[in-house]
């Protein structure tokens, strides 16, 4: 970004090289802006791009489902195969009431579909995109530093011991 795009928020006037090193300088935090320059350009294009507000609340709503340990729980199940109702169950040694009610909240926001063969109903991932999206988060927070598998947290203490 050049210099010319660069304005003092309360005055607008241009700022130059020093002015704007003087202004980082003067940060309290390094993890928050402490000037007040404002870059108009970003915040136009960004401003014109801005989401609907029914699309932040169902974008809202999707990321609140993974919220639940129990619903990821689930998620994590279908990610590995397609599933009965009575087999997740058992997967999550949870009962019928609970495990219903949960992929009741994970259809609402089209997480999972099911299919009835007969009596039984198989849950599976709605489509590649949710298999994405929830690899995705695994992926990010196995790679996130210090997480460790339990197992893994259980022989490094006893290494340290």
């Amino acid at each position: 970004m050049t210099v010319e795009h660069i304005l003092n928020y309360n005055t607008g006037e241009q700022l130059n090289n020093h002015s704007i090193e003087t202004e980082r300088k003067m940060s309290r935090s390094e993890f928050v802006c402490n000037c007040n320059i404002v870059h108009h350009d970003v915040v136009d294009r960004i401003k014109k791009e801005m989401l609907s507000g029914a699309e932040y609340e169902s974008l809202s709503a999707f990321f609140r489902v993974f919220g639940d340990e129990t619903r990821i729980r689930i998620l994590w199940a279908l990610d590995q195969h397609e599933m009965c109702v009575c087999d997740l169950c058992n997967v999550l040694e949870m009962t019928k009431s609970a495990v219903s009610h949960q992929l009741s909240s994970l259809r609402k926001v089209h997480l999972v579909r099911f299919r009835k063969d007969g009596k039984s109903v198989y849950y599976s991932l709605d489509d590649e995109h949710i298999r994405k999206i929830f690899e995705t988060g695994l992926e990010h927070v196995r790679h996130s530093e210090g997480y460790r598998k339990p197992a893994q947290k259980i022989k490094m203490q006893e290494e340290a011991k």
